[in-house]
C-alpha cells in the first residue's frame, strides 16, 4: 500500500542519505526513528539502512568508526552527531537466543525489513521512494498494536529480550499488544533466562521511566516477572485489607510509581519499597492485615534483586536509603523537619519527601485532601529550612574538626561525639549555629578549653 508519509530530515541525516543516493546506492530511514516521526515524536537516533557494503560506506565519509563492522554496521560522525548506517542484511542461525551466529548482505531493503522485531520497527522512508511497509506496521501504528514480524516463535527465539521489549513498546507508545504476540511471550517466557542481567535491567528501566509504568503488570501476565524480578511476584497476590490501602501490594505498588516523577531513582525506589510486605503480612483478630518492619524486608530483598540486574553502586545506595526510610513519620514542625533531614540526608531528603509522598498518594484516595495538606505544609517547612540555610548535617556545622582540636580535644572517637553533640543542638536551635557560640558551648559543657 502507498501512503503519502513525508518525513521531515535533520540536516546530517539529510546528507548521508543524499551522499549515498548520489553514489548509485539505495539508502533508507530505518527502524525506531520512522516510527517515531509517522507518530509525531522527536526520534533519539536517526538510524539509516543501505545497499552499500561496509568499506564502500567508509570511502564516502570522511570520519567513521568500525561500531559493528561484523553485522555490517559503520557509524558516520559529523561533528559531534553520530549515525549507524547499516548494510542491508539477513540473520543466520540463532543459536542462543540472543544475537544471530552470523549475517548475509543483501540488496533488499525488503529482506533487511524482513529480520526486525515489530511491524512498527519494519518501516523504511527516504525522500525519493517514500515508505517501504512490507509488514503492515504503519497499519499496526495506526491501531495501536505490537505485533511481530511473522511468527512470534520465531522472533522470539532468535532475541529472547524482544519479550520484554514489547512491553516496553506497548509501555512508551500505551499500544496494546497483539493477542498471537501475548501468547507467544507467555509460552516462551522462560527464554528471558539466556538474557544478560543488563539488558534486562535496561528494559525494565525504560519500563518504569515511561508514561504508563503499570504496564509492568504485563510481566505478570505474561510470566516474565519470574525470570526477571522474581521477588516482586508475591505482591501481585497479596492483598492490603487495611483501612489506609484500597489496592494489593502490586498495583499500589505501580500507582506510587506512576506519581513520582520520571527520575531512574525514584520510579526504581518505589517499584521495590514494598516488596517485603508479602513476608512480613500478618491478620488481626478483626481482620486488618498488618505489615510490621516491611521496609526492612524490602531493603534486603532489593539489595539481592540489584546486585543480580547489575546496578552501580551509587544508584543502588541512593535506592536502598530512600527504601529504608520511606515510612518515616516526620511531623508537620522545623524541628521534626531538621531532625529528618539530618537523619537522610541532606542531599537526599527532597528526594525521600517525593518518595513519602507519591506511596501515600497511591494508598486510599479517600485520605488524600487531609495527607495532600499535611505534604503541602511539610515542603513548606522544608524549603524555608533550606532557604535560610539552617544547618541539619555536619557539612554545615559552623566548626569542624581541626576547630575543637585546635581547643586541645585529641583526635579521634571524641572529637565525633563532640560534633554530634553540637549538632544535635543546632537542629534544635538553628541560630546557635555561629562558630564562636559552638565553642562557647564545649567549654561551658564539656569543660573544654
Amino acid at each position: 500500500m502507498k501512503y503519502n508519509i513525508y518525513i521531515s530530515l535533520p540536516q546530517n541525516a539529510k546528507y548521508i542519505l543524499d551522499t549515498l543516493h548520489k553514489n548509485g546506492y539505495q539508502s533508507f530511514l530505518t527502524g525506531g526513528c520512522v516510527r517515531d516521526c509517522i507518530l509525531g515524536r522527536s526520534p533519539e537516533d536517526w538510524d539509516i539502512a543501505t545497499n552499500a557494503l561496509p568499506d564502500e560506506i567508509k570511502s564516502l565519509f570522511p570520519k567513521t568508526a568500525d561500531t559493528g563492522i561484523r553485522h555490517g554496521t559503520v557509524t558516520v560522525i559529523i561533528g559531534n552527531c553520530k549515525y549507524e548506517v547499516t548494510t542491508f542484511r539477513i540473520d543466520g542461525e540463532y543459536l542462543d537466543f540472543r544475537k544471530p551466529q552470523s549475517v548475509t548482505f543483501t540488496s533488499s531493503v525488503e529482506n533487511d525489513l524482513s529480520r526486525r522485531d515489530f511491524t512498527i520497527n519494519a518501516i523504511a522512508y527516504n525522500p525519493e521512494e517514500g515508505i517501504v511497509d512490507p509488514f503492515g506496521g504503519i497499519e499496526d501504528i495506526k491501531a495501536g498494536i505490537i505485533r511481530t514480524v511473522g511468527s512470534p516463535d520465531k522472533r522470539f527465539g532468535e532475541d529472547a529480550l524482544r519479550m520484554l521489549r514489547a512491553v516496553r513498546f506497548s509501555a512508551q507508545l500505551s499500544f496494546s499488544i497483539d493477542k498471537s504476540t501475548l501468547n507467544s511471550i507467555e509460552k516462551n517466557c522462560r527464554l528471558i533466562e539466556y538474557i544478560s542481567a543488563e539488558r534486562i535491567r535496561d528494559e525494565l528501566t525504560k519500563i518504569l521511566l515511561s508514561d504508563n509504568p503499570l504496564c509492568f503488570s504485563l510481566l505478570m501476565d505474561t510470566g516474565l516477572i519470574r525470570y526477571t524480578l522474581p521477588e516482586f511476584e508475591p505482591c501481585f497476590i497479596t492483598d492490603q485489607n487495611n483501612p489506609y490501602h484500597a489496592y494489593n501490594v502490586a498495583l499500589h505498588t505501580l500507582y506510587s510509581a506512576a506519581n513520582i516523577e520520571k527520575d531512574k531513582i525514584l520510579r526504581w525506589t518505589m517499584l521495590l519499597h514494598d516488596i517485603g510486605k508479602p513476608g512480613v503480612k500478618t491478620t488481626d483478630s478483626k481482620g486488618i492485615d498488618h505489615f510490621y518492619n516491611h521496609q526492612l524486608l524490602s531493603t534486603r530483598l532489593s539489595k539481592i534483586a540489584m546486585e543480580r540486574l547489575k546496578f552501580d553502586k551509587k544508584s543502588m545506595d541512593k535506592i536502598l536509603l530512600l527504601i529504608k526510610y520511606h515510612d518515616m513519620q516526620i511531623k508537620t514542625d522545623p524541628k521534626s523537619v531538621r531532625k529528618a533531614m539530618s537523619k537522610i540526608g541532606e542531599d537526599m531528603f527532597e528526594n525521600l519527601l517525593k518518595v513519602i509522598e507519591a506511596d501515600k498518594k497511591a494508598q486510599n484516595p479517600k485520605l488524600l485532601q487531609k495527607r495532600t495538606e499535611k505534604f503541602t505544609k511539610l515542603w513548606e517547612i522544608y524549603e524555608d529550612i533550606r532557604d535560610k540555610k539552617q544547618c541539619t548535617g555536619l557539612k554545615s556545622l559552623a566548626v569542624c574538626g581541626d576547630d575543637l582540636i585546635a581547643l586541645g580535644i585529641k583526635p579521634g572517637k571524641r572529637i565525633k561525639e563532640l560534633l554530634e553533640y553540637l549538632l544535635e543542638r543546632v537542629i534544635e536551635e538553628p541560630e546557635l549555629n555561629k562558630k564562636e557560640t559552638l565553642l562557647g558551648l564545649l567549654c561551658q559543657h564539656h569543660g573544654t578549653k
